[in-house]
């Protein structure tokens, strides 16, 4: 029986020294979840066995049971590298219509020839869809899907509006509005000029030309170039000469120009402007023509309009909206709707897994919310290889959920969670593993010293 109860300490011993061996050949494995060996005394007696005298059977390794403790974080510069502090476990799926969930903390992500998110395996990290405002749709393990970064925005948008605020200086000469030339600097009193974009999300300048009339007190002309074509005003064909209005400068001399009269008051407050057919714009907006094929000359959509928006406010006590100073002409005010086609340029994943793409276009949207699983009982779940667990009747069953909301972690971008070995104390337990084993042996070694004795007894 000695024999017995020796052999099984040196068993328990090398799975001591096997499991400490592992935690430090693993002490850079980014994810990996240290092990302990347990053990626990073999004791067997029967009823009718002197309980007093039984010595014990020997030892028995219970369990080699994974320590789920957070490990130390290593910040990279890949934002595609995810770490969770905290409760929770990164979901993932071998194929993009494959049910068979993984789970790990390992978050070396990265992408794939299809921009799908995956892991050194190959693996697809999971997440929720999301509404355009960034809210989960659902957070239901069922319903996840592969995360997929899109590498364009999508269709590009025309440009509907633009705003426009400014100071048109008041000490400036008036010019002659039938000698207005767009490139002759001289009949002209001021410009600005802005990037608008069409249906296919080609770019054209809008040019805004301000012209003083020496024929009214406080009235100014604008008029519009697209492309160094003239918009002219609602009702005319762009690129050809006005019709003639009570509004629309004529054509006695030089270039004719269509143009909108905006008037001020003598404090210089914005009080209004006036359409081609004479009617006063209670919203301060003027619209363009359809830009036509003239202007729009690459097949995109030829009936798009322009509005300029010039924010009129005549209930306002502070004038904020065009204003005529006795300062220079100042645009403090310049933005339009329109955008071209989007080109990724980054990738933005907050603590609350939520991703959002940036685009060359300027424009951000949500992509979709990195989503966590956790289990009642972790040490429960089913050891895979490369840092990787599975669902068991012990683990309890997966529960998803959003980063930072309830029991969840948050999850880091551009770090990586280190292995949660110490590597001092896994030596020291080396250590007392080989005098466990060597301790089991010598007791080998005597009872086979002790049964020799016996043997030669003459």
């Amino acid at each position: 029986m000695s024999f017995n109860i020796a052999l099984s300490g040196v068993s328990a011993a090398q799975r001591d020294l096997d499991t400490t061996a592992n935690n430090i050949a693993n002490v850079n494995t980014v994810g990996f979840k240290e092990s302990r060996a347990e053990f626990g005394d073999v004791y067997a007696s029967s009823l009718l066995a002197g309980g007093k005298t039984k010595v014990g059977d020997g030892v028995i390794t219970q369990e080699v049971a994974q320590q789920f403790s957070q490990g130390s974080l290593q910040f990279t510069n890949n934002s595609l590298d995810l770490a969770v502090t905290g409760n929770g476990f990164f979901a993932t799926i071998p194929e993009i219509d494959s049910r068979e969930f993984s789970f790990t903390r390992a978050g070396m992500f990265k992408l794939d020839a299809e921009n799908f998110v995956v892991n050194s395996n190959g693996d697809n990290l999971l997440g929720f869809p999301v509404n355009p405002d960034g809210t989960s749709s659902s957070v239901a393990l069922s319903t996840t899907q592969a995360v997929r970064i899109p590498d364009s925005s999508g269709s590009p948008q025309p440009t509907s509006e633009v705003s426009l605020k400014m100071n048109l200086p008041a000490g400036d000469d008036a010019v002659d509005l039938d000698l207005f030339n767009p490139d002759d600097p001289l009949t002209y009193n001021a410009a600005t000029s802005v990037t608008v974009f069409d249906s296919l999300g080609d770019s054209h300048v809008m040019t805004y030309y301000f012209m003083k009339d020496q024929a009214a007190t406080n009235e100014w002309v604008v008029t519009t170039y697209m492309d160094d074509i003239a918009l002219n005003t609602e009702g005319d064909t762009p690129g050809v000469p006005p019709v003639t209005g009570p509004n629309v400068v004529g054509e006695t001399t030089g270039s004719p120009v269509a143009g909108y009269r905006m008037t001020f008051s003598a404090g210089g407050d914005f009080t209004s402007i006036a359409n081609a057919d004479g009617t006063t714009s209670a919203t301060g907006d003027i619209t363009s023509v359809a830009l036509g094929g003239t202007i729009l000359a690459n097949g995109s959509d030829p009936s798009q309009t322009i509005t300029t928006n010039f924010a009129f406010d005549p209930g306002n006590a502070t004038p904020d909206e065009p204003t005529q100073f006795a300062s220079a002409f100042e645009v403090t005010s310049l933005e339009q709707d329109g955008l071209a086609v989007g080109r990724l340029t980054g990738i933005d994943i907050g603590a609350d897994g939520l991703v959002r793409a940036t685009y060359s276009n300027g424009t951000s949207e949500p992509i979709i919310r990195v989503a966590l699983v956790r289990f009642a009982n972790d040490q429960g779940l089913t050891q895979q290889s490369n840092t990787q667990w599975q669902e068991s009747i012990l683990s309890g069953e997966a529960l998803a959920g959003e980063a930072t909301t309830g029991t969840f972690g948050d999850i880091n971008s551009s770090a990586l969670e280190q292995a949660n070995v110490n590597l001092t104390t896994e030596l020291i337990d080396l250590i007392i593993a080989q005098r466990n084993f060597q301790a089991n042996s010598r007791a080998l070694e005597v009872n086979n010293q002790l049964n020799q004795t016996i043997l030669n007894i003459r």
